[in-house]
């Protein structure tokens, strides 16, 4: 079996889509699905884990929390069909790396140019906070969604400091070299990963971006504008040569 091509990064998704790893997170996501929220009455929720979402060799990967309840959890897409994806989507589509502004569906004709969406969790969680043991517990399928990825990724943009925390970890067991101590997340910093004795085909380094996490708390309350959004996005997408 070709581990590192479409066939790879496909039968992933696929085995993600049908984890049932997490007791807490399976009841609630299902739970989610059976009730559903009164806009979104009509839908088929998808009510299961979301994977990835992007070309398969991506060379820019953003990297988030966990799906909404009734975003990604509904859609099956990451960042689709809430208002934190209403940001990301827009200011992705800005800068030139997405087809469309706005994400509504798996079925919308939606494109990403060189970029791949992922989580280090991938099902809704209670109030938005997965804890340590299911971030723990996910971290497996990062690990390989990152090396399926080597041979193209060259820059990561994390979304918030949960997302970052879960990071670094999966990167050190992906093939990269992560600085101890561990370095602090904050919006805007820059660190540069070594490969760690990787395959010839893996020996780029990775440029990590922190950034604000694209949450309603964060953009309601100007944390987060879109320019500062789009800078990062601009700044990782020429490290990652997808812009000039």
């Amino acid at each position: 079996m070709n581990t590192h091509g479409p066939a790879g990064l496909a039968d992933l998704d696929h085995r993600i889509a049908g984890c049932r790893a997490c007791p807490r997170l399976v009841a609630w996501r299902e739970e989610v699905a059976r009730v559903k929220r009164a806009a979104f009455a009509d839908w088929t929720y998808w009510g299961r884990p979301v994977p990835g979402f992007g070309p398969d060799d991506a060379r820019l990967l953003i990297l988030g929390l966990a799906p909404a309840a009734h975003g990604g959890n509904r859609t099956g897409r990451m960042f689709t069909g809430d208002r934190s994806g209403d940001v990301l989507y827009r200011a992705l589509y800005d800068v030139g790396l997405a087809s469309r502004p706005e994400a509504v569906a798996l079925d919308d004709g939606l494109e990403l140019y060189g970029v791949r969406i992922t989580s280090p969790v991938h099902c809704a969680p209670p109030e938005n906070k997965p804890t340590p043991t299911e971030r723990d517990t996910c971290r497996a399928w990062l690990v390989q969604e990152l090396r399926l990825l080597r041979p193209s990724v060259r820059a990561v943009v994390v979304l918030g400091a949960f997302g970052w925390q879960a990071a670094l970890p999966a990167f050190a067991e992906a093939g990269w070299t992560v600085p101890r101590p561990r370095p602090a997340f904050a919006h805007g910093v820059r660190v540069t990963l070594a490969p760690a004795g990787a395959p010839a085909d893996a020996s780029a380094p990775l440029d990590l971006f922190g950034c604000f996490h694209v949450s309603q708390r964060n953009t309601f309350t100007g944390r987060l504008t879109p320019e500062m959004l789009r800078e990062v996005l601009r700044t990782a997408a020429t490290t990652a040569g997808l812009l000039p």
